[in-house]
């Protein structure tokens, strides 16, 4: 277990959760150990960080008020025995290694060499709109269709199935527009015999909503529905359980981001005189990442043969009292390639299998 860089995974228990989520995106294990002079304290995951946010509370919060104080260690000495059966009695794959004080000498992982076969599986169907034109991407999308632009040694949608059939999706219906036929024909030369993919041609541009019109005779069950040009990371599982017992008609998955200001703001009163003084102030939102899991009753509220973003038909559930959900994820679970520079970044994390 040498080797470990503990102030990775060491916060105080004064720190703001939006300042601990920047470590929690460093370290890319999801966790974060709330320590007083090395003592462990509680824990703080991403998980907690979520229900956090979906119960309406600040990310300018100190930790304290998301940690978990009841967590469980292990004696910093313990055999790889006995750190995978602790691990797997309690279905965890982290846990801190501490002396008799309750000091944090290190961190066990429990890595298992099948990740995969952990995964608990759905079989739900999964809408891609892929028929949008990719403008930002120009020159590329001159030549290709943006659902066809590789990402690595795969294309940005072999990418996005992936993802989805690691859970045991394995349904898939593409709206097509743009350079439709070269989309289909690349489909028809590889192999996807494991999966079925269905296209609906979307003759006329109706936006990221317009498009789920096509839909409505065709689909009868809650369905996930994601952009062409993102990647999500996450427990679709998890997302999917969230959704269903909300009871929500749809739930967006949103990326927490978060945004120092380069230099410090002053609050004035009416009277002209300064208020109060903030030194680089950070700030915190969630951003729609266009990857969603919807009921089939949505679809009523989509317009026939109309152009509509598929927001205007969410805020037009919201001004009825429709109940729209939200699933958190970091943001370092979210690529999007709708740009150069972003079109790079995923380019690198898939090229470093890190994704």
């Amino acid at each position: 277990m040498s080797g470990i860089d503990l102030t990775q995974f060491i916060v105080s228990e004064d720190m703001l959760i939006i300042d601990a989520m920047a470590i929690i995106n460093r370290n890319a294990r999801g966790i974060v150990f709330i320590c007083k002079d090395t003592v462990v304290l509680a824990t703080l995951t991403d998980g907690d960080i979520r229900r956090h946010i979906l119960a309406g509370k600040s990310l300018t919060a100190s930790v304290s008020e998301a940690a978990h104080y009841n967590f469980n260690a292990l004696p910093a000495a313990s055999s790889y025995t006995e750190i995978e059966a602790f691990c797997d009695k309690l279905s965890i794959n982290i846990v801190p290694g501490v002396d008799q004080n309750g000091k944090l000498i290190t961190i066990f992982f429990k890595d298992g060499k099948d990740k995969i076969n952990d995964i608990k599986k759905i079989d739900v169907p999964v809408v891609i709109m892929a028929g949008g034109k990719g403008t930002r991407l120009y020159p590329y999308t001159k030549i290709l269709p943006k659902p066809l632009i590789p990402i690595g040694d795969s294309t940005i949608t072999e990418h996005i199935m992936e993802k989805f059939i690691d859970f045991g999706c394995n349904e898939f219906t593409m709206i097509v527009n743009h350079k439709k036929e070269m989309i289909k024909a690349y489909f028809s030369e590889i192999d996807t015999s494991e999966i079925s993919i269905e296209f609906l041609d979307e003759n006329e541009f109706r936006g990221t909503g317009g498009g789920l019109s096509l839909l409505k005779s065709l689909i009868s069950e809650t369905f996930f529905f994601s952009n062409c040009d993102i990647l999500v990371l996450g427990d679709y599982y998890d997302m999917y359980e969230q959704h269903k017992n909300s009871g929500n008609l749809l739930t967006m998955v949103c990326a927490t981001k978060s945004f120092s200001f380069p230099y410090g703001t002053v609050d004035v009163g009416e009277d002209g005189k300064i208020r109060s003084l903030l030194e680089k102030p950070s700030y915190s939102f969630l951003t729609n990442t266009g990857f969603y899991i919807i009921e089939p009753e949505f679809l009523k509220f989509v317009p026939d043969n109309i152009f509509i973003h598929i927001t205007d038909i969410i805020q037009n559930c919201i001004n009825q009292g429709n109940g729209i959900g939200v699933y958190p994820v970091s943001e370092n679970q979210w690529f999007d390639m709708g740009n150069h520079e972003d079109m790079e970044k995923m380019v690198n994390k898939v090229t470093l299998a890190e994704i």
